[in-house]
């Protein structure tokens, strides 16, 4: 059961569509990079209207449907895995993600669009941060403070902090100014292991050690070179 009536869904779903409208709005002026033309080769996939939109759950073939596969393993992981890194905030509502998939042609390509998503982490946490920095040390409200940061560029924004706020954005931790960047990396797990011998004997443990690959999270500049020269395996033909 649903913990709201009809009239209270649609209400919040409204404000919801109002706010959401805003930010969209406000990305599309603020994400503006001389990498954003990877965005051309994203292909339409708005559905024709007046049809029936029917929308088929399966639980096989998954090899044939990517997209699907990766949004739903990715919500079902994000729920799955938020007590971990959220003990005392349980989840509000079930998240929903949307995805797509995207054809890079070249490596330059793939590298422009992933300096794309960093130059648009940057810009958009620098906006969060005096936003927040101006309704919870300054007191406005979140329509005001949108109001002071309209029609601002980056330097304006910088001035804010250090100014009013005595905050310098370049001392803020690298994981909220270029992301997390996941990397495929090579490390050696040691482990005791005991092993089985003969009834009359006792057992013996020894130590092993095993190379997995596991996700490695980085917080580095991904536009330079000196990210690809340290890591030139991630373009190599196979992988």
């Amino acid at each position: 059961m649903w913990p709201f009536n009809a009239a209270e869904i649609g209400s919040r779903l409204a404000a919801t569509s109002v706010t959401l409208r805003r930010f969209l709005r406000l990305g599309v002026t603020m994400a503006k990079s001389k990498f954003e033309y990877v965005r051309d080769f994203e292909a339409d996939d708005t559905c024709l209207p007046h049809c029936w939109v029917v929308v088929r759950l399966d639980g096989r073939n998954f090899h044939r449907k990517f997209m699907t596969l990766v949004a739903s393993q990715f919500a079902s992981s994000y729920v799955f895995y938020w007590p971990d890194y959220f003990e005392d905030q349980p989840l509000l509502y079930p998240p929903g993600f949307d995805g797509r998939v995207v054809l890079y042609p070249s490596n330059q390509t793939l590298k422009d669009y992933l300096s794309w998503r960093q130059a648009d982490c940057h810009i958009n946490n620098l906006y969060n941060t005096v936003f927040w920095a101006l309704i919870q040390q300054s007191g406005l409200t979140p329509v005001q403070a949108q109001e002071r940061l309209k029609g601002t560029v980056t330097a304006d924004k910088n001035e804010i902090l250090f100014s009013e706020f005595h905050i310098n954005y370049n001392d803020e931790p690298q994981m909220y100014r270029k992301g997390t960047v996941l990397v495929w990396q090579k490390v050696d797990e040691v482990k005791t292991q005991e092993i089985r011998l003969p009834e009359e004997m006792e057992g013996k443990k020894m130590t092993i050690t095993r190379t997995r690959t596991r996700p490695l999270p980085l917080y580095c500049d991904l536009i330079g070179d000196a990210f690809w020269k340290e890591h030139p395996d991630i373009l190599e033909e196979g992988n």
